[in-house]
């Protein structure tokens, strides 16, 4: 399962380095054709526009899972190990029901986006907007994911470390 966990993580990494090189591509080959020669390709605005979007969606869920995100670390690395496995399970807790809201937000607003197309595409913004049902629903299982681990006990010190900010090391802790 670790194994699988682990190649579908990096197949995310692969989606954003595709969707960054696109973006790259579109902008770059659009100011070229520009100043160049005095045209430009007005599909690749818009879907550069939408690469960024995704990218920043599937950024979100790539860091999340990393612990990259900002916390407030200079409070919980002066817990001992109970306090900061505290801290731990209540932040999991809130971004449960804050990713709870934006996938129920995202459902909400799907029929919305579905009826609604780009202007120069002609793309659904279901396919542009729908990213939000993705990043909601896997925060949401990440950070159930931790919980359970807070909660059974099977938590690493490495894991723990992670989450305070003492990347690379584990501190003794009391």
């Amino acid at each position: 399962m670790q194994r699988v966990t682990e190649l579908f993580y990096k197949f995310l990494g692969l989606i954003m380095v595709l969707l960054l090189a696109a973006m790259v591509v579109m902008v770059f080959g659009n100011v070229l054709l520009r100043y160049g020669f005095n045209s430009g390709i007005v599909v690749s605005e818009e879907l550069s526009r939408y690469c960024f979007v995704w990218l920043t969606f599937v950024g979100a869920v790539l860091t999340f899972r990393e612990h990259s995100h900002m916390g407030i670390e200079s409070l919980v690395q002066r817990f001992g190990r109970r306090g900061r496995l505290t801290c731990m399970a209540l932040s999991n807790i809130i971004i449960m029901g804050s990713s709870a809201i934006f996938f129920w937000g995202a459902v909400m607003q799907f029929d919305i986006n579905a009826t609604m197309f780009a202007p120069v595409t002609g793309l659904s913004l279901a396919w542009v907007y729908g990213i939000g049902l993705f990043t909601g629903a896997a925060c949401f299982l990440i950070s159930a994911l931790r919980l359970i681990q807070v909660l059974i006990g099977r938590i690493s010190d490495e894991e723990i470390a992670r989450f305070v900010g003492e990347d690379g090391q584990i501190a003794e802790v009391v």
